[in-house]
């Protein structure tokens, strides 16, 4: 339990803050189970549709911080080379 004042204030910003991200973070991996789906269901223009939905949040990730660039980078990647591969 936090005695300073700032300790305190810092308890309450990582409060808001946690529950920010894991808000982002669930939208965007339901973003990415969508292109998947699309993807296996051989959608290609859907998919691709959605793909850049997904790739919009995750640039949104990296860019606040939440996840690491390559990261972001290596699953738009990944995701744009299964919907070229259809």
């Amino acid at each position: 339990m936090p005695h300073h004042k700032s300790a305190k204030k810092r308890v309450r910003q990582t409060k808001v803050r946690t529950a920010r991200n894991s808000s982002i973070m669930s939208e965007t991996r339901t973003a990415i189970k969508k292109v998947r789906s699309a993807i296996a269901d051989k959608d290609k223009s859907t998919a691709a549709s959605l793909l850049t939905n997904a790739q919009a949040l995750l640039a949104k990730l990296s860019k606040k911080g939440i996840i690491k660039p390559n990261t972001a980078a290596r699953k738009t990647s990944r995701l744009s080379s299964q919907i070229n591969g259809l």
